[in-house]
């Protein structure tokens, strides 16, 4: 990694996460949201650059899950202007070097991306047809809608 850019094997906070998140062009998160998910990462990494006016997070990554029978990988962004370094590569190195040492023989781990051919060097496969991946996302009136009765 270039010597302006350091992984640092903490999380952002939930302010930073939604900035990053939108920066990067994935699907926003509220800060609501941020504030109650983000404490419960079981890691997560950050990305530091050190410019001249000073440090700056510029990329993240986190394992979600129980600890032993599931971990997620999420939230793997990196800044658009910083992009193309292999600041992305370095993220996934560290959630995967975690999962080396920490996760138990038999652990399911998942993960969705709208990136095709990427995750694949990590060992990911796709799920279909033996499974499928579904998703809900809960929206401003929940998952079912709040009834006004």
């Amino acid at each position: 990694m270039n010597d302006d850019y350091h992984l640092v094997p903490e999380f952002p906070a939930p302010e930073t996460y939604v900035s990053l998140r939108d920066a990067a062009g994935m699907p926003p998160r509220s800060l609501a949201a941020a504030e109650r998910g983000v404490p419960n990462t079981i890691f997560g990494v950050r990305v530091v650059f050190e410019g001249a006016t000073g440090d700056e997070i510029v990329g993240m990554g986190r394992l979600v899950g129980d600890g032993g029978t599931v971990f997620q990988v999420v939230d793997v962004a990196v800044h658009p202007d910083h992009q193309g370094r292999g600041l992305g590569t370095r993220v996934m190195d560290a959630l995967v070097d975690y999962l080396d040492r920490e996760a138990p023989p038999s652990t399911f781990v998942n993960l969705l991306a709208d990136v095709d051919g990427y995750y694949e060097r990590w060992g990911f496969e796709p799920t279909a047809p033996a499974s499928k991946g579904m998703f809900l996302r809960v929206g401003e009136d929940g998952v079912r809608g709040r009834d006004e009765n």
